[in-house]
């Protein structure tokens, strides 16, 4: 072959890789509402930033009738580009080619992608939609299934590390997006588990839809599996580039800084307000986040799942900042399983990459009940402890109202290790509530009394015991705040804390109570 003639081969092969399945089956994807693997890659990517990897590569699999069924890709399309000018290295299965199923050919491919995205310190995106291991290659798909969970594995805590479900995810290969670190699911058009319906109906007699088993609602809202609900691809590729934007490349670097226009000294009168004086008062911890934070935009991340907490990401005076806080509206805030491994799990994330912790805290305690201590709320809100007294990122904590009991110290209390500890005036910081306490110590002098006794004696502990200027001479507070000067307060000490170092003992890694 002369050279035009190899330049015209490498032309047709290059736009058979890019034809996938062909055109009635790319008409087949649309049709079930979701966009081709290269046109995911399109929209997520920066225009024209997209540098494809392993463009030409086939399967080696020459048994049950394989040898005549070759597709330039072999299913997977990977490479890396640009997202508002950042590197990003990503995967697309394209379920256009043999379901999107993993091979030998194809795994080696990702981990071609994930070494490098490693070595040179940039996020990596992993777009699915795949039928499975590639039944016919038997040993040598899941083999490249291990190959990728050891991957995901190393580098957790390396770079960030998104999955996007936009179509099927089922049996081992749910386990690589469950070790990243946000997962995110269309509604209505993805789905993940490790057996579907008709082998549970086998085993269990059970009757199930694969929505309701696995679908994006499910493991939103009921599993935690998923951190975001998107109802198109559209929406997924823009929720994945929105939450790059609050990361940092890599654990080496700060998280990225955006312009503020929004006044570091703004103060918010409504906040004064905002939380009722009645502790058995609910109200909307959301609102008090959107009015301290920059432009009052909050990325909430989980938003369906432990109500009782939420998660998300926000930016204080352009800083990127993880918040965490109680939810008084649900469940009066109380710490149950799910919230404390949400929690937890979101803390960690946050201490891995440098992003600052601010806690919003108002807690009457952990959810009593059999189902909680039989599900071993012990052993889970030991989680969130664990997490808040290992991180070593700045730690800012602002006690609303309520701080009682054990959920005290653990949601990010001086006493393990929080920078700076701040409380309104309404805040209440005690064993248990005053009303319990009274009933306990005060059990006898109460005893046939008028109402107006008990209540004088409800005032007395509050103001001897609950006040937060007692935790406050005691050094456990740093300062007693007035509400409208959150905003102010909360972004100098973000600032104050931008060179903080702290460490942990010489150790191999500890041993989370999991």
């Amino acid at each position: 072959m002369n050279l035009e003639q190899k330049v015209a081969e490498l032309k047709k092969r290059n736009q058979l890789a890019e034809d996938g399945g062909g055109a009635k089956r790319r008409e087949r994807q649309h049709k079930e509402g979701k966009m081709s693997a290269r046109e995911r890659i399109e929209f997520l990517l920066d225009e024209g930033t997209f540098e494809e990897t392993d463009k030409l590569v086939t399967h080696r699999c020459n048994d049950f009738g394989m040898a005549e069924q070759k597709f330039y890709g072999d299913g997977f399309v990977t490479g890396y580009g640009r997202i508002e000018g950042r590197l990003v290295y990503l995967f697309a299965q394209d379920f256009t080619v043999f379901g999107g199923s993993l091979s030998e050919t194809n795994a080696a491919k990702i981990l071609k992608i994930m070494d490098l995205a490693a070595k040179i310190g940039a996020p990596l995106i992993g777009l699915n939609d795949s039928g499975g291991a590639r039944i016919q290659e038997g040993v040598l798909s899941l083999a490249g299934y291990a190959d990728i969970f050891l991957r995901n594995t190393l580098y957790s805590g390396v770079v960030p590390q998104i999955s996007a479900i936009m179509g099927p995810c089922a049996g081992g290969a749910v386990y690589s997006p469950a070790i990243t670190d946000f997962v995110l699911m269309v509604d209505k058009t993805s789905y993940m588990f490790i057996t579907g319906p008709d082998v549970i109906k086998t085993v269990t007699h059970e009757e199930v839809t694969k929505e309701q088993l696995g679908g994006a609602m499910t493991h939103n809202e009921t599993s935690g599996v998923a951190h975001f609900l998107a109802h198109d691809d559209a929406e997924c590729l823009s929720m994945v580039r929105e939450l790059l934007s609050f990361l940092p490349s890599n654990n080496l670097d700060e998280p990225p800084r955006k312009v503020c226009a929004d006044p570091a000294d703004r103060a918010d009168a409504a906040l004064d307000t905002m939380v009722p004086a009645q502790s058995n008062q609910p109200y909307d911890i959301k609102d008090v986040i959107h009015a301290v934070v920059d432009d009052a935009y909050f990325f909430e991340v989980q938003e369906h799942f432990a109500k009782n907490i939420v998660v998300g990401f926000a930016r204080l005076d352009g800083r990127s900042v993880g918040i965490v806080a109680n939810q008084p509206s649900v469940l009066a805030g109380t710490l149950d399983i799910n919230a404390s491994v949400k929690g937890a799990r979101f803390v960690r994330f946050c201490d891995c990459f440098n992003i600052p912790l601010v806690t919003f805290e108002d807690v009457p305690g952990f959810l009593p009940g059999t189902a909680q201590e039989y599900g071993g709320i012990i052993k889970h809100g030991a989680k969130l402890l664990y997490a808040f007294a290992e991180a070593t990122v700045p730690k800012i904590t602002v006690i609303t109202r309520k701080a009682y009991g054990g959920a005290y110290c653990m949601m990010d209390s001086k006493h393990i290790r929080t920078d700076v500890n701040l409380a309104w005036p309404t805040a209440e910081i005690a064993v248990i509530g005053a009303e319990g306490a009274v009933n306990i110590v005060y059990r006898r002098e109460l005893a046939g009394e008028n109402g107006d006794l008990r209540s004088q004696k409800i005032d007395e502990f509050k103001d001897r015991f609950a006040s937060p200027f007692v935790a406050a001479e005691h050094g456990f507070i740093d300062d007693v705040i007035e509400p409208h000067e959150r905003r102010g307060r909360l972004i100098r000490s973000v600032r104050m804390l931008e060179t903080k170092v702290d460490t942990m003992p010489k150790k191999k890694h500890g041993n989370m109570p999991l």
